[in-house]
Order: structure tokens, then C-alpha cells, then sequence
């Protein structure tokens, strides 16, 4: 089965934030492997969805009827705003995690990986 362009950037983005929890304790290697999945899953979603608002804004219109018809927040930036609350407390989890010592130096690689956006 030929992985999807999605597929390889999740990938991407997972083996970016492996590098950084590699130090992680040995008890919360599997709880901190599913979240850096659902972190890099979300990150690429983010970029799409941040992509296509950009081209189509944050608003779009509607009419119910024959006389009522306006603006309402698009689907895309909704879900934009759920998933950025979501992947933010995704983030804090993981850095929640890391030993003091490793915590700014994770903190500093994190910024980065969120900075980064597209590849």
C-alpha cells in the first residue's frame, strides 16, 4: 500500500518530536508515543486547515430559505480553533513529562517544531 502525502508528513513530524523525548523515561515511552502521534497528526491537519483559511478566510455564507441568508464562521475555522486548543494541551502534556533538566532545552526544540510549520 503506497503511503498517502499526509501519511509521510505525520511521519516527518513524529520523527522530529521522537528526537526530542528520547530521553524520556522508560514508563512513559508508550503514553508519550501516542500523544507525539496524535501531536504530529494534529500539526499537519493545523497546517491544512491554516492553509485553507488563508486562501477562503474565516467566514462563509449561507441561506436558509428563500430571505435569510448572511455570513457564518466557516467549518474549516472551527475546526481550526477545536484543534489548536487541542494539540496546544497535546504539547503541554509532552512537555509536562520531561525530567527539569531536559525541560528548556525540549522547550527551545518544541518552539522550533511549532515554528517550523510546513516542512
Amino acid at each position: 500500500m503506497k503511503e498517502t502525502d499526509i501519511e509521510k508528513r505525520v511521519k516527518s513530524k513524529q520523527n522530529k518530536l521522537k528526537k526530542i523525548f528520547k530521553g524520556i523515561e522508560e514508563n512513559k515511552k508508550n503514553l508519550v508515543s501516542d500523544l507525539i502521534y496524535q501531536a504530529s497528526f494534529m500539526s499537519v491537519k493545523l497546517e491544512d486547515l491554516s492553509q485553507f483559511i488563508m486562501e477562503n478566510g474565516i467566514k462563509e455564507e449561507y441561506q436558509n430559505g428563500e430571505n435569510q441568508f448572511g455570513y457564518k464562521e466557516s467549518v474549516e475555522s472551527k475546526s481550526y480553533n477545536t484543534l489548536i486548543k487541542n494539540y496546544t494541551n497535546i504539547i503541554k502534556q509532552l512537555c509536562d513529562m520531561l525530567p527539569d533538566d531536559e525541560k528548556k532545552k525540549a522547550g527551545e526544540d518544541l518552539l522550533k517544531f511549532i515554528a517550523s510549520g510546513k516542512k
